[in-house]
């Protein structure tokens, strides 16, 4: 009996402790259930502004320097991915070299709120600031693509920039990347310094305004009508990229030679945007633009550095010509004049010309991989 006893203690216990996890589960269901119509009733109250957006998106016109050709890898891809990442909240239209205004005339459009936004070197479109002839090709500040975004972020390019462009009222100076480097193509060849006198080529006004000196003369003229002004003799050929550039253009079918010894190793080119339309940009798509931007440089440098090579290499359209050594580290010393030059128009400008001195000076003495002799 006592052990019948001690049973039916053991048994009660234990129902009751079944009930006590029933009661756990029922109370957990009942909890659960208000926690899972909040969330639902949560993600109906953050479900409203994406709705909104869809119907009332923000809406860009944005404009690069760069041809369709070219822009089909240097910021087709980059608009399309943000227009996917925006969700319905922004929506941006991608506008090629002179679609809606002139190159030229790209800095005021889009300070008058004509446009947008621009991707651009700052000399191309004319910015009004002192500081714009370093944008672009400025002839042997830099060897590589990644000389660029180093000396933004470390060697204070950055903060000049925007020190520069907060002075200019209505844009936004949004950043600055690594472009492709400048060699010569034309159709007659190049070898000496001598046969660059009289050759009419299109360009980057600084490199054209340093190599006008030796008789290269610079031309400005639409994108598209490059490739035909090449064909009929109103150009000799084009001093406006790489290897990478002129065979993805169309360039390289119409020039039969092209130069070696390139002026500079990579260009600094921007991304603009006009005050007010950036303003109405919550901060959220802002960061998504810029993470944007951020992958288009990159997609550049890899798709430059891995062209150029594989080009000179494998392309055989281009006959490949080179200035003699002895010639060629003249035009390099000649450069250091024109340094100088360029550092009198401005404080400001001289700020970074010094920069670049001083950024030469530990390349050369980091040495390879940084610097070879």
């Amino acid at each position: 009996m006592k052990d019948e006893k001690i049973l039916t203690a053991n048994q009660s216990q234990d129902q009751d402790k079944n009930q006590d996890r029933k009661l756990d589960r029922r109370e957990f269901i009942k909890k659960a259930g208000v926690i899972t119509t909040g969330a639902v009733a949560a993600s109906t109250v953050f479900s409203v502004p994406t709705v909104y957006a869809t119907t009332n998106p923000i809406k860009w016109r944005m404009q690069t320097y760069s041809g369709a050709p070219l822009g089909a890898h240097v910021i087709k891809p980059q608009i399309e991915a943000f227009n996917r990442a925006a969700y319905g909240q922004m929506e941006i239209e991608l506008y090629y070299a002179d679609q809606l205004v002139a190159t030229s005339e790209l800095f005021r459009a889009m300070q008058n709120g004509t446009i947008d936004a621009v991707q651009s070197d700052d000399a191309t479109m004319a910015s009004p600031v002192d500081i714009n002839v370093f944008g672009g090709y400025f002839p042997f500040a830099t060897r590589y693509s990644l000389d660029v975004p180093v000396l933004f972020k470390y060697y204070g390019l950055n903060e000049i920039w925007q020190e520069a462009y907060d002075e200019v009222k209505g844009v936004e100076w949004l950043g600055a990347g690594a472009w492709d480097p400048l060699h010569i193509f034309t159709k007659k060849p190049i070898r000496s310094v001598a046969d660059m006198k009289g050759m009419r080529v299109f360009g980057v006004p600084t490199a054209g305004k340093f190599l006008s000196r030796y008789g290269l003369v610079p031309v400005t003229l639409p994108w598209d009508d490059i490739e035909v002004a090449i064909q009929t003799g109103e150009l000799d050929g084009v001093a406006w990229c790489g290897f990478t550039e002129a065979y993805e253009v169309g360039w390289a079918d119409v020039c039969n030679y092209a130069l070696l010894n390139n002026v500079t190793g990579a260009w600094f080119g921007s991304y603009f945007a006009n005050s007010k339309s950036w303003a109405k940009v919550p901060p959220h798509l802002q960061e998504l633009f810029k993470l944007s931007m951020d992958s288009s440089h990159y997609y550049r440098q890899v798709w430059y550095w891995g062209g150029e090579a594989k080009l000179r290499v494998e392309g055989k359209k281009m006959e490949l010509t080179t200035i003699p050594a002895h010639e060629w580290d003249q035009v390099v010393k000649d450069s250091e004049d024109f340094w100088d030059d360029i550092a009198k128009s401005s404080p400001r400008a001289a700020k970074v010309v010094q920069i670049f001195k001083n950024y030469r000076k530990v390349m050369e003495k980091a040495g390879v991989p940084y610097r070879y002799s």
